[in-house]
């Protein structure tokens, strides 16, 4: 372990921003964990759905504040999208060849677990599955992929939107709140939220990525001023509390988003930015980066199997012991979040089997790559000591 710790420091070259990397792995297993507190499989009479216990409990409401981490995701995507851009652009790189570059590790793992579940669907149906379990359980899987399409659409527009300034679209999320609940206008229209509501952050990882997010006063104004929008969206104008989907409610603030999702985003951007020093300072103990650096490098497999991992083992405890508190019940009480903190860990272990299963698909063929250098100088090496 020592050795490993001692090669990825070595490894990460002296003037790479760390704390970008810890925020992005902060997001990431934020959503991650989210879904596992939030999100049931509940058993009833041998059909599985969907529940939330949100939509039992909604006292637990403030989780939904503390893993809703998407903002700092498209942040930080935006912070690295438009500085690699400029990158490409200073090496004489079109945006073609750019994108091409940017899109392989995304685009990979997704049509791995596409293809994996279109073939567990079919083998279910095949032997007889309920036809509403296995479209909840596709469902869980296939729903957050609407967030990497978005990432991807905002990626490829990075030359466009990376100096457009936040509060266009802002406005844009602004009106069409004005014009969906306060003329209570068709759903339809809200839908351009969904690009919209998400380029605010991007546009400010990319403003950041030219250094005009720079000094603490910044992060305090994003911060104060979007907690104190939202709180006041929430209380006043009758926007949900939750910042997750839940169940039930006409109204969910994801679905598409609101001006009170992207207002606590803009909050979320703040802490993400106060929180820079801290992390640069913590991140220079080498065991705490190769934590972090693991995580980043599977950034796309870990999110796109941790449903996968909590439904294997919700089947596993289904086949192996019957109807599990946590796990298969009803989250109706206190009593059910307690078990599924219980279940937390043995998650983690199925998707960590899954990181190790999938984790080829996202890295691609640089390793295959590093044989064929090392080979090359092996042999030149060798034809050296002839000659």
């Amino acid at each position: 372990m020592r050795d490993f710790v001692r090669r990825m420091d070595s490894a990460t070259p002296a003037d790479r921003d760390r704390a970008i990397d810890a925020l992005r792995a902060i997001a990431i297993l934020g959503v991650v964990l989210g879904h596992w507190l939030v999100t049931a499989l509940v058993v009833d009479s041998g059909t599985i759905h969907g529940s939330s216990p949100l939509q039992y409990m909604p006292q637990f409401t403030p989780v939904s504040w503390v893993f809703q981490t998407l903002a700092v995701f498209f942040l930080v995507g935006g912070q690295a999208g438009a500085k690699s851009y400029a990158c490409a652009r200073a090496r004489g790189e079109n945006h073609g060849r750019w994108l091409r570059t940017r899109m392989a590790r995304l685009l990979r793992p997704v049509v791995v677990v596409l293809v994996v579940w279109t073939v567990a669907a079919c083998t279910m149906l095949a032997f007889g599955s309920d036809q509403d379990t296995v479209r909840a359980l596709c469902k869980l899987v296939w729903s957050p992929l609407w967030f990497l399409v978005v990432f991807a659409a905002l990626t490829a527009a990075t030359p466009l939107v990376a100096k457009l300034h936040p509060l266009w679209p802002l406005a844009v999320v602004l009106i069409t709140d004005l014009y969906r609940f306060g003329l209570d206008a068709p759903g339809g229209f809200a839908s351009v939220n969904v690009v919209a509501g998400w380029l605010v952050p991007y546009c400010l990882g990319a403003a950041w990525s030219w250094g005009e997010l720079h000094g603490r006063r910044t992060g305090w104004t994003l911060l104060l001023g979007g907690a104190a929008a939202t709180a006041g969206l929430v209380l006043w104008a009758g926007y949900p509390a939750a910042m997750v989907g839940v169940p039930g409610p006409a109204i969910s603030n994801l679905d598409p988003p609101t001006l009170a999702v992207v207002t606590f985003g803009l909050a979320q951007c703040g802490a993400a930015l106060l929180l820079l020093g801290p992390l640069r300072r913590v991140l220079q103990r080498p065991a705490v980066w190769a934590v972090v650096a693991t995580v980043n490098l599977s950034a796309m497999t870990i999110f796109l199997w941790h449903q996968t991992a909590m439904i294997a083992v919700t089947a596993t405890g289904l086949l192996a012991g019957g109807t599990l508190p946590g796990l298969h019940t009803v989250p109706d009480a206190p009593g059910w979040v307690l078990a599924r903190l219980f279940w937390l860990p043995v998650f983690a272990v199925a998707l960590l089997i899954c990181r190790v299963a999938f984790r080829g698909y996202e890295q691609g063929r640089p390793r295959k790559q590093s044989m064929v250098v090392r080979k090359g100088r092996s042999t030149r090496s060798a034809q050296a000591r002839r000659a």
